[in-house]
């Protein structure tokens, strides 16, 4: 299998987090897991760079690098109000012709904006400056409460630490979601984090901290294969069903409902890459009940069947008919 080349494209004075994002989940090379991505970084001009940390770092290559690119990503850019390089512009749209996917990283989405890789489609970017977006590229639908959007060949992701989310959502659509869980475990990071951003962009009032979820969450996790209705949850968690309800939307930004289903979802996915399990045993062990069931809501979620799924992520031993 080869390589699939990610280029980080870095603009001065660069913003050292949001190129970690990408550095970190495509970049690193873990134990135990194989190499899946060839990671680099190029700049207009070459040689030092300036950061945002009080520190200049070298880029050895060009613009060039995003030729062969299969990925560019846009880690931020800091003086987004200002106009992007024309031969930065220039080279990024080449590479999009070319069918490279750009991706940007919370105040990227401008430099995709300004090359017109947004025009007429959904984007979304940091909540702080969402209103600015949209006031300066109206041609652009921008979902201000929204953690990423992929769109296939471009995408966009909110605020700072929602640029990992995008980095591992990119994975798992290259490589399945047990590979993406197991670099999101690596880095002690959910695989997928619920909700928009909206939900990070006002402090919780310090005299009333909201109570965490994690020991339920938990526990429903270890236990999808039993009927948990919310009911069953608020039980467990010693809370109202509507008390429930409502802690869910603080702290996850969905409903339990939602939330389940999407672990049931995720666990149907990694059985189907790991196993050869028929669909309506990993039906019943994620807590779907029928195998006519899983495919409806697999299809729904992951746009395509349990068994095309299993084609294209499989590592199983047969490839059962579902």
């Amino acid at each position: 299998m080869s390589l699939h080349r990610v280029v980080a494209l870095v603009v001065p004075p660069q913003s050292t987090f949001e190129l970690a994002c990408a550095a970190e989940v495509f970049g690193l090379s873990r134990h135990g897991l194989p190499g899946r991505y060839e990671f680099g970084v190029c700049t207009q001009r070459p040689g030092s760079v300036a950061t945002l940390a009080g520190y200049d770092m070298t880029v050895g290559r060009g613009l060039d690098a995003l030729q062969t690119a299969d990925t560019v990503v846009i880690p931020g850019l800091q003086r987004h109000r200002e106009p992007a390089p024309p031969a930065v512009l220039d080279a990024v749209r080449q590479a999009h012709r070319r069918g490279a996917r750009i991706v940007a990283i919370c105040s990227g989405a401008f430099l995709l904006a300004q090359a017109g890789l947004l025009d007429g489609r959904r984007a979304t970017t940091h909540w702080r400056m969402a209103a600015e977006f949209a006031a300066r590229f109206p041609q652009v639908q921008v979902e201000a409460d929204t953690l990423y959007i992929d769109l296939g060949d471009a995408a966009t992701s909110a605020g700072t630490a929602a640029g990992i989310d995008l980095c591992l959502h990119l994975v798992r659509t290259d490589h399945g979601a047990a590979h993406a869980a197991q670099i999101a475990r690596h880095m002690v990071m959910p695989p997928h984090r619920e909700g928009g951003q909206l939900q990070y962009a006002a402090s919780p009032r310090p005299d009333a901290p909201p109570d965490s979820l994690a020991a339920v969450l938990n526990w429903a996790v270890d236990h999808l294969a039993e009927p948990l209705t919310v009911d069953r949850l608020a039980a467990r968690a010693h809370l109202s069903p509507r008390t429930l309800a409502r802690r869910f939307t603080e702290q996850l930004g969905t409903s339990p409902g939602r939330w389940l289903l999407h672990q049931r979802l995720t666990a149907a996915r990694v059985l189907l890459e790991d196993t050869d399990l028929p669909v309506e045993a990993i039906a019943a062990k994620v807590g779907l009940s029928t195998a006519t069931n899983l495919r409806r809501r697999f299809r729904a979620a992951v746009q395509t069947t349990p068994a095309a799924y299993r084609r294209t992520f499989g590592r199983g031993t047969g490839t059962p008919t579902s």
